[in-house]
């Protein structure tokens, strides 16, 4: 069942965009669709890369150094100065062919090391994934629509921290392959110091799927050494071949409210989800459709409806587009009501053309394959089988949920789910354990079926 929730706005109120009524000059078909793809490429983000690493090591001063712009701006987070929910921020790559090596790449138009003119390579999405334990359920949500990732660690502590750790292992079993490790803070250590946190590095990844990850020292608050970083990211991290052929299929990894408090009927705006698209194409004015939805009360049970709603435009980094591709986060300005949006409440839900989207499913069978060691622990603990009635936290594309295991079945568990997803039959899930009030990553599984 499908629910339109529109914001409440008068007949007269005007769309983002209106036709200037002005006659456009012919030009060959192939010179109109060069121009259209240049300018897409330079108005949206062709690539995700997430950053990654243990609480306080840096990531959030990188995301600055890289694009200018501070990702921890919610209230909370500037107060305990970590970052909590997903931050995003898009930077444009440069290169200038005055320059050599390392040295001509620049996140400038205007080459900083000759003053030349520097050439447009591509625009990056970054996204800034918590790093505090208790976050781990943020930072999985992050890592499912990212392309690339960046792992940092901090010089001047020992290699590697629990959180480290953890997030290179939830790499590894989302399939992260594309991976440039940060070592960052070499400013405030010496070279001895330096070195052996390089050494130890490389240790740890001995025998991951970052065994072969250039590994980069920074200091990104001195912006030091960043023109090699963007290097390595340029030859690490190409930009994937994208399906634009398939129904579009959209993760909302934030939704939000834009109005201020106290902004006249007339002239709110409608709420606005933030993600990113992994197949096909989004136009402006494209008729679309959330799934689960929103939950409503019904007789002492909770019931899902899908949502309706429309595209009213899309922005991203500062410009407003008629059409995405898939590639870096953008925003979607929809017709809905802010009321349904904001604080995150559709975080996890897909977004698709109507009654082209995956089923929603309320159980799930999976076949899960579980790590040996808990990953995050201080403690050396081996992950025990997966026990009736345990509660165990999925993550599924953006979504997070709970599902209790309500049977076990060879090799097969049967868990029933507190919010439904919407996903595919064997799309691979992350499955968490509560262990020391903390959800803790002992494997992934894939789905089999309901």
């Amino acid at each position: 069942m499908a629910t339109t929730l529109a914001k409440k706005t008068p007949k007269s109120a005007k769309t983002p965009t209106e036709k200037t009524g002005e006659k456009p000059v012919a030009k060959p078909a192939a010179a109109k669709e060069s121009k259209k793809k240049q300018a897409l490429s330079q108005e949206q983000p062709a690539v995700s890369i997430g950053l990654f690493g243990h609480v306080d090591n840096g990531k959030t001063t990188l995301t600055r150094a890289l694009t200018g712009k501070w990702t921890d701006t919610h209230s909370e987070e500037m107060k305990r100065g970590i970052t909590i929910r997903l931050g995003y921020a898009d930077a444009d790559f440069y290169t200038c062919s005055q320059c050599k090596d390392v040295d001509m790449y620049t996140i400038s138009a205007t080459c900083p090391t000759c003053g030349g003119t520097a050439a447009f390579l591509r625009k990056v999405s970054f996204i800034d994934a918590p790093g505090h334990e208790s976050l781990m359920a943020t930072m999985l949500s992050g890592a499912s629509i990212i392309d690339g990732a960046l792992l940092l660690v901090a010089a001047n502590e020992e290699c590697p921290l629990p959180q480290t750790r953890e997030h290179l292992m939830a790499l590894e079993i989302l399939g992260i392959k594309n991976i440039v490790i940060v070592q960052n803070k070499i400013d405030i250590v010496d070279e001895a110091q330096a070195v052996k946190n390089y050494e130890q590095i490389q240790a740890f990844v001995k025998g991951t799927i970052a065994e072969k990850a250039p590994i980069i020292p920074i200091s990104a608050q001195h912006n030091v050494n960043i023109s090699a970083l963007i290097a390595a990211l340029e030859q690490t991290i190409p930009t994937p071949t994208r399906d634009v052929t398939k129904d579009p299929l959209f993760f909302i990894a934030r939704s939000f409210d834009i109005n201020r408090p106290g902004t006249e009927i007339e002239a709110l705006h409608g709420g606005v989800l933030g993600g990113a698209l992994k197949q096909g194409v989004f136009h402006e004015g494209d008729e679309i459709e959330i799934r689960p939805g929103l939950g409503i009360e019904r007789e002492g049970k909770k019931q899902w409806n899908s949502i309706t709603t429309k595209i009213l435009g899309m922005h991203s980094g500062g410009h407003l587009l008629k059409e995405v591709h898939p590639g870096g986060s953008f925003g979607i300005m929809t017709t809905l009501d802010p009321f349904y949006v904001k604080a995150d409440t559709l975080t996890g839900n897909v977004v698709g053309k109507k009654g082209k989207l995956p089923d929603v499913w309320s159980t799930l069978l999976l076949k899960p394959q579980l790590l040996k060691r808990v990953v995050g622990s201080k403690e050396d603990l081996n992950v025990e089988p997966i026990k009736k009635l345990e509660p165990l936290m999925i993550n599924v594309n953006s979504a997070v949920t709970v599902g209790i295991v309500t049977e076990l079945k060879k090799d097969m568990v049967h868990v029933k789910l507190k919010i439904p997803v919407c996903c595919s039959k064997d799309d691979r899930l992350v499955i968490s354990r509560m262990l020391g009030n903390r959800w803790r990553l002992i494997g992934v599984a894939k789905i089999m079926g309901a």
